[in-house]
C-alpha cells in the first residue's frame, strides 16, 4: 500500500507540474526533488512496459543521467528519450513537456496510445520528434507551432484526425514533416519544409478534388500548395525547377562517384585501413570527436601511462594490454593498446568494440571515453575501475576476509544479469557478447558489476536468431553448440553467465575447479552431482566459511545449470535468468527442466576434443583459462 500512496504522489505531482511550472524553473526544488525525475516517472506511469524497458527508473532517484533510454547534456538536463521498437503501449503524459531541455524524442514504432499532449509545445529546444508507427488518435495540437527549432517531425503511419494547424507554418526550419497515413483533413496550411508528405490522408485529397483518391504525394522541395489543381503556369515553373533539380542531383551524383573513387584507389596504396586518421605530427583538434567520444593524441596516452610503463599494466588479454593512465586534467583511466591492429583481426576488433559501446549505453556496461588512431597504434581509453576484475577480487583478501563476501557476488551476479539483457533484448540491433567470463566482468568503487571487452561482440537484428563464425572466446566458457557449429546466439552468453555463476560460487576458474575435483574439464557434473546429493557446501568458496546464505546458493547453483544446459533452447533467457534470482519463478522452471531429456555429459563439450588432453594435464603446464581461441570472426 505503501509503494501504491508513493507512485499515487508521484504522478499527481506530475500533473500538477505540468500545469504550473514554468519552463525556466530550476531542476531542482529547495526540497531537492528533481522535476524531471518527476517528469520522467510521469511518463513511465502512463506507458505500459510490457518488457521492463524502464525498470531501472526509479522514483527516489535525484538524477535520471544514468536510467536507460536517456540521455543528459554536459550541464545535466535530460537531452535525449529515445525508446523506439520497446513494444510500450498505453499514454503519452503530459508530463513531458516539464523536459524543458529536450533536443531529441524518438518512439516511434511502438503501440503508444491516446492523444498527443499539448504541453509538448513547451519543449523549445526540440528538434527531432518521431512518434510515428503507434496508435495515435485525435488532433496534432497547435502547440506544436511553438517548437520553432524543430528540424524533424514524424507523426506518420498513426490515427490522428483534425485540421492541420497553421501554426505549423510558423516553424521555419523544418527539414521533414511526414503526416502520412492517419486520418487528417484540410486545408493544409504553407509548411515550410523541405520534404513533405501526406500520404494516405484520404480525407484531404478529397477535400480538394473531388476523387476518391486515397494518397496525395507533395512536391519534396516545395511548400504545400494552396489548391491541389495547378495551373498551366505554375506546371511550367513546377517543370522548370524540376530540372534544375535533376540537374544538381545528376552533377552532385557525378562528383560524389569521383570522389569515392579517388578515396578507394587512396586506401589501396596505402594497403591499410585507417578507421580514424591522425597525422604523425600528433597534432588534433581538440573538438574532434566520434559521437560522444573523444579523439587523444598519442603523445598524451603515452605520457599519461608513464611510456605504458609495465607497473601500469592492469591486465592483459588476447588483442590488448590495459594500462592504468594519468590524464593532463587529473582524471584516472584505463588505456587499453592492441597489441598489433594489423594482425588478423585486429583492426575489426577495434570497430567492433568502438561500434558496439557507441550503441549500448548502460550502468552494467563499461563506457568509452575516447580513443587514438595512429599509422601505427590503436588506442581506446574506458573509466578506471578501482576493484579490476572479478577474477582477481575472487583472489583478493581485506584483514583475511575474502574481498567479495556473499552479497557482493550475488549483486555482481544480478549486475551482470541486467548488463546482459539490455545487449539481448532492449538494444537494436541486439549485442551477442561471446566472452562472458569473470575477467571480463568489472567493478567500480561500489563494486558494481560492469560488463566490458566487447571486442568479440557481434550484432544481430531482432529477426536473426543466430550468427555463424569461427569459434571464438576462452575455453572453459563456450557454449557446446558454438564448438561443434560455430553458431553463436543469446542463448551462448547465457552458456558463459552460468560458468561465471561457478566461478562467484566457487571462488575458483571453472577449469581449475573441474581438475581439483579430478573430473578432466567435467565442472558442470560435479556441480550437478553436489545439487543431487545435497552436499552444495562442499563448492562454496572455503575463504567465505559458512557466511552465506544456504537457500541463496541452492537457488544461485540451480541457476546456473539452467543456463548451462546442453541445447540452446532449454535455457532460459536473461530476463528470465534475472527474476530467478531475484526468488521469482525458479521453482517451476527448475521443475520443468528436470523433464528434459540432457545427454549424459553436458560439461565435458565445455572443451573442444583437441583440447581435452592439456584440461587433464598438470596445472603447472598450462592454464587453460587464458586460452583464447583464435580465428576469423
Amino acid at each position: 500500500m505503501g509503494l501504491w500512496m508513493r507512485w499515487r504522489w508521484w504522478a499527481v505531482a506530475a500533473v500538477v507540474l505540468s500545469v504550473v511550472l514554468p519552463p525556466s524553473a530550476a531542476t531542482l526544488s529547495p526540497a531537492g526533488i528533481n522535476y524531471e525525475v518527476v517528469a520522467l516517472m510521469a511518463i513511465k506511469t502512463e506507458l505500459q512496459d510490457h518488457y521492463n524497458v524502464l525498470d531501472n527508473w526509479d522514483i527516489n532517484s535525484v538524477d535520471p543521467c544514468s536510467w536507460r533510454m536517456v540521455t543528459c547534456s554536459s550541464d545535466g538536463y535530460v537531452s535525449a528519450l529515445g525508446l523506439p521498437s520497446q513494444r510500450l503501449s498505453g499514454k503519452l503524459s503530459p508530463g513531458i513537456g516539464n523536459l524543458t531541455r529536450l533536443q531529441s524524442v524518438l518512439l516511434q514504432n511502438n503501440a503508444i496510445s491516446g492523444p498527443i499532449p499539448g504541453s509538448i509545445g513547451r519543449l523549445g529546444m526540440l528538434q527531432t520528434l518521431d512518434i510515428s508507427d503507434n496508435l495515435l488518435t485525435g488532433s496534432i495540437p497547435s502547440s506544436v507551432g511553438d517548437l520553432k527549432n524543430l528540424n524533424y517531425l514524424k507523426l506518420n503511419n498513426n490515427s490522428l484526425s483534425g485540421v492541420l494547424p497553421d501554426s505549423l507554418a510558423t516553424i521555419n526550419g523544418l527539414a521533414l514533416v511526414d503526416l502520412s497515413f492517419n486520418n487528417l483533413s484540410g486545408p493544409l496550411p504553407k509548411i515550410s519544409s523541405r520534404t513533405f508528405n501526406i500520404a494516405g490522408n484520404s480525407m484531404i485529397c478529397g477535400l480538394k478534388s473531388g476523387d476518391n483518391c486515397s494518397s496525395v504525394s507533395m512536391d519534396p522541395l516545395s511548400y504545400p500548395p494552396d489548391d491541389l489543381k495547378i495551373q498551366p503556369q505554375q506546371s511550367m515553373a513546377r517543370s522548370h525547377r524540376i530540372a534544375i533539380i535533376c540537374g544538381a542531383t545528376v552533377g552532385s551524383l557525378v562528383f560524389v562517384v569521383i570522389a569515392v573513387g579517388m578515396l578507394l584507389w587512396w586506401r589501396h596504396r596505402r594497403n591499410q585501413q585507417i578507421f580514424f586518421d591522425v597525422n604523425a605530427t600528433d597534432q588534433y583538434d581538440p573538438e574532434v570527436c566520434l559521437g560522444h567520444l573523444k579523439q587523444y593524441a598519442f603523445k598524451e596516452l603515452r605520457a599519461s601511462t608513464n611510456n605504458f610503463n609495465s607497473k601500469n599494466i592492469l591486465g592483459e588479454g588476447g588483442y590488448g594490454i590495459v594500462y592504468k593512465g594519468f590524464l593532463r586534467d587529473g582524471s584516472v583511466v584505463a588505456v587499453k593498446r592492441l597489441k598489433d591492429y594489423n594482425a588478423v583481426g585486429g583492426e575489426v576488433q577495434f570497430q567492433t568494440e568502438v561500434e558496439v559501446i557507441s550503441l549500448a549505453v548502460h550502468r552494467n556496461l563499461l563506457r568509452l571515453i575516447g580513443f587514438c588512431t595512429t599509422e601505427s597504434e590503436r588506442l581506446l581509453v574506458y573509466p578506471y575501475m578501482p576493484n579490476g576484475s572479478v577474477a582477481s577480487q575472487l583472489r583478493e583478501h581485506i584483514n583475511g576476509r575474502p574481498a567479495l563476501d556473499w552479497s557482493r557476488r550475488k549483486m555482481i551476479a544480478l549486475g551482470t544479469a541486467r548488463g546482459l539483457l539490455y545487449l539481448h533484448e532492449q538494444c537494436d540491433p541486439k549485442i551477442i557478447h561471446r566472452d562472458v567470463k569473470a575477467s571480463n566482468v568489472l567493478l567500480d568503487e561500489y563494486f558494481e558489476a560492469i560488463v566490458g571487452d566487447f571486442g568479440l561482440a557481434k550484432l544481430l537484428d531482432h529477426q536473426e536468431s543466430h550468427v555463424t563464425t569461427a569459434v571464438r572466446g576462452t575455453v572453459g566458457h563456450i557454449a557446446p553448440e558454438y564448438l561443434s557449429t560455430g553458431q553463436s546466439s543469446e542463448k551462448t552468453d547465457v552458456f558463459g553467465f552460468g560458468v561465471l555463476l561457478v566461478e562467484l560460487i566457487t571462488g575458483q576458474k571453472a577449469l581449475d575447479f573441474g581438475r581439483l575435483a579430478n573430473q578432466k574439464g567435467g565442472v558442470l557434473d560435479m556441480v550437478k552431482k553436489l545439487h543431487h546429493e545435497k552436499q552444495l557446501s562442499m563448492m562454496v568458496d572455503k575463504d567465505l566459511g559458512s557466511n552465506y546464505d544456504r537457500v541463496e546458493l541452492e537457488e544461485m547453483v540451480q541457476v546456473a545449470l539452467l543456463c548451462t544446459q546442453y541445447h540452446p533452447s532449454h535455457r532460459p533467457r536473461m530476463s528470465e535468468v534475472i527474476r530467478m534470482l531475484e526468488g521469482d519463478g525458479l521453482a517451476e522452471k527448475w521443475e520443468a527442466s528436470q523433464n528434459v531429456d540432457t545427454p549424459k555429459s553436458v560439461s565435458s563439450e565445455l572443451i573442444p576434443p583437441k583440447f581435452m588432453d592439456l584440461a587433464a594435464a598438470d596445472e603447472s603446464s598450462l592454464g587453460l583459462e587464458a586460452m583464447e581461441l583464435s580465428g576469423p570472426r
